[in-house]
């Protein structure tokens, strides 16, 4: 009988779940896209039971037909830094609150100003900055907007922890998840402390292969982890010296190395057998050509032909919610620099998937600098590598070959991958990866962007001030 490992992804436009033969390769694969709610300015919510629903309709859709006990294993991965309060018996007491939410800034920032330089290298081993996303900020936000709530609140889940909650009946996180807040230790008390009442809310941590539960139709199901981790994993970025870029709603740039170095906007995540992985997540880049997508009133398949057409030009921003890494300000805005009378709407949607990738170069140093060298390879995955022009613009941005995956849904993959270590198919996810990750296509830079990517980065800088202006005296922050 033929075997198979299941693979779950809760992004943020979508759940995949992906059938995974022992090589790695996809055999049925099901999506159940979902919106974002955006209520007010700068927030950003989801209904968590639209996770749970996609998840039931993906796992039933891809194991239609498949004997009882075909599927060895399941993993699951989800996106980060999005937080959904429960009750007791996994009632949902509000939206989840998803991770490009900046309504807890202020918040965030008053967190961040209790701490010192040295508190910081004590606690973090480094220059942190507390974002809006911290789960300590949403946590104090939570408990001052909505106290009943709060008082009822038993969990503070990631969406996997959810979803695997409610479909094992067993509650745990693993440590990457617990962005900020956790160690190989377990949860850090300092940063745990800065909420009242968090602690007794945080689920226990284990490994992300450790296994919840074993079913007849799921095999064993494990504990997961954050998606941009199951890209770490199903990119093979295991190994000293090999970076990633996944493009999806975001983007997120990785790097593996036995060094460790501070650097300013770049998350450091505690080491497995003496790697350490070095990432920095963006705000927007698969979000910015659906943004481009509606005021141009182009489909997405036509940006992409659109920019195929495109000339070199202008140069666009990716800021349209504020940034994460490297800069972490929620108060920049988006800009496209060097308009003419000549411009076309087609050099506008290159320009967007060219601003995008200079935005993971930005990224990249950082992350590099974090590893203490240069990445001898980077691979390219996620939906963004599924278009040649773009792959290419990732290329041409970084001025270094782009490895594009065979299967681009490379946090799906780590995750089944998970779910294979945790029943014994591999003895590791290093040899995991190892094992069942391939490449598609290198792509070779064909174009120089230096002056390109100067401007782009003097940008910020230029621009700073009229971002910082306060909401009431400038139209950028009325969207």
């Amino acid at each position: 009988m033929d075997q198979f490992m299941l693979g779950i992804d809760i992004g943020t436009t979508a759940v995949k779940v992906i059938l995974f033969d022992p090589t790695g390769l996809p055999v049925r694969a099901h999506a159940t896209p979902y919106g974002i709610e955006r209520p007010r300015s700068g927030w950003a919510e989801q209904d968590p039971l639209a996770w749970w629903q996609g998840c039931q309709d993906g796992i039933r859709a891809v194991v239609d037909g498949i004997p009882a006990g075909a599927v060895r294993s399941t993993g699951v991965v989800s996106q980060v830094n999005t937080h959904v309060f429960v009750d007791e018996d996994l009632a949902v007491l509000g939206p989840a609150i998803i991770w490009q939410d900046q309504r807890c800034a202020a918040v965030a920032r008053e967190l961040d100003g209790r701490l010192s330089a040295a508190d910081k290298l004590r606690i973090w081993g480094g220059p942190v900055v507390l974002d809006a996303s911290f789960a300590g900020a949403r946590a104090v936000w939570f408990a001052r907007t909505e106290p009943e709530l709060w008082a009822r609140t038993r969990w503070v889940l990631s969406p996997k922890d959810f979803v695997l909650a409610k479909l094992t009946g067993q509650v745990a996180t693993d440590m990457m998840s617990g962005t900020r807040i956790s160690s190989p230790d377990g949860y850090l008390p300092e940063a745990v402390a800065l909420a009242d009442g968090l602690a007794e809310r945080l689920p226990p941590i284990r490994t992300p292969e450790s296994v919840l539960t074993s079913t007849s139709d799921l095999g064993t199901v494990v504990v997961g982890t954050m998606d941009a981790y199951g890209a770490v994993f199903g990119s093979r970025t295991t190994e000293p010296g090999r970076g990633m870029i996944s493009c999806g709603t975001s983007l997120v740039v990785a790097g593996a190395s036995r060094q460790s170095l501070p650097s300013a906007g770049i998350v450091t995540f505690p080491p497995r057998n003496g790697l350490s992985v070095h990432a920095g997540p963006t705000q927007a880049a698969g979000d910015a050509v659906r943004w481009w997508s509606r005021v141009s009133g182009l489909t997405i398949e036509d940006v992409f032909a659109s920019a195929r057409e495109g000339r070199p030009g202008p140069i666009f921003t990716p800021y349209l919610a504020g940034e994460r890494a490297p800069l972490w300000d929620p108060d920049v805005r988006a800009s496209f620099l060097g308009l003419t009378s000549g411009t076309t709407q087609a050099d506008l949607s290159r320009a967007v998937l060219e601003g995008v990738a200079l935005s993971a170069r930005h990224v990249l140093e950082a992350v590099e600098q974090a590893c203490g060298t240069a990445l001898s390879t980077v691979s390219l995955s996620g939906g963004g590598a599924r278009d040649d022009l773009w792959s290419q613009l990732y290329a041409d941005a970084l001025g270094r070959p782009i490895e594009r995956l065979l299967v681009p849904d490379s946090a799906a993959l780590g995750a089944a991958l998970l779910g294979a270590v945790g029943d014994g198919t591999y003895p590791d996810i290093e040899t995991a990866a190892a094992t069942t990750v391939q490449v598609d296509r290198t792509f070779l830079p064909a174009a120089s962007p230096d002056l390109r990517y100067d401007v782009y980065r003097m940008s910020y800088g230029a621009l700073r001030e009229i971002h910082e202006r306060p909401a009431e005296d400038t139209y950028l922050q009325r969207s």
